[in-house]
């Protein structure tokens, strides 16, 4: 398996990903083939939607000034967090943890990082929607079937630093089930699913980088990964809050009776 950050212009305001994208393979004098995976980060997709917000402009409310007195907030960020979460679980001071489009995440995946001054970047709008929509346009242009994974970066539990995570893909089948095959001693697996968007979003991002890289794309050839014309529902990549064992177990501390 090859993976291919492509560096890319910094871009300022809206603008075509798909036309972007392009030009970014012909100055890394790269070109997409048949059965190739594409990465893509939010931010930047986000940043190609006007997904930036003025912090000072964002009017707070009542639940929001509760929420930024409980968690040490600015209220404008504890405001934006409200907006952008379907539910809010707790937190501590200075992060929120929430659940926006079947996506757990501290303070709704909104980011600082690559924004200026004043400014935050948002997920951005309809991913599934976006990463369908670049797919088919690479199809019709160069007849060729590739995924398309929308990549972010997050904290995992009880482990320092950040990994990759796949906001949404496209033309990719995201999860194997693994279930009811057979483990080196011939025991049959019973829950397991292999997460193959996530496992391939990690890999790229550990290339793209987190920081001043400007590394936006990068195709990741070789994978093996099954590709698809179906579309993919989000719901085949998320598990609800009660049915996950982190947010079950720690919700249900155990009982300090013998």
């Amino acid at each position: 398996m090859t993976v291919l950050p492509l560096l890319a212009d910094r871009m300022e305001g809206e603008f075509d990903v798909f036309k972007t994208l392009f030009e970014t393979l012909e100055k890394n004098k790269k070109e997409l083939q048949e059965g190739d995976v594409l990465v893509i980060s939010t931010k930047y997709i986000s940043n190609s939607q006007g997904r930036v917000i003025d912090i000072p402009n964002v009017k707070t409310s009542e639940k929001s000034n509760k929420i930024s007195k409980k968690y040490r907030l600015k209220p404008q960020i504890a405001e934006i967090i409200i907006r952008e979460s379907d539910e809010i679980f707790g937190g501590i001071g200075g992060f929120v943890i929430t659940s926006s489009d079947n996506i757990m995440a501290p303070n709704a995946g909104i980011d600082k990082s690559n924004a200026k001054k004043d400014k935050i970047i948002l997920y951005p709008t309809n991913p599934y929607l976006i990463a369908e929509q670049i797919r088919r346009k690479i199809f019709l242009k160069l007849f060729i079937h590739v995924g398309v994974i929308l990549v972010d970066s997050r904290l995992m539990p009880a482990r320092i630093g950040t990994s990759g995570v796949a906001i949404a893909c496209a033309g990719i089948e995201p999860v194997l089930d693994m279930r009811s095959k057979n483990d080196l001693n011939e025991n049959p697996l019973k829950v397991t699913f292999q997460a193959i968007v996530d496992n391939l979003a990690t890999i790229a991002n550990h290339k793209m980088g987190e920081g001043a890289e400007s590394r936006p794309f990068s195709i990741v050839r070789g994978s093996g990964a099954k590709l698809t014309d179906r579309k993919i529902d989000p719901l085949e990549m998320a598990i609800s809050p009660d049915q996950c064992v982190y947010v079950r177990g720690l919700s249900n501390p155990p009982s300090n009776q013998d």
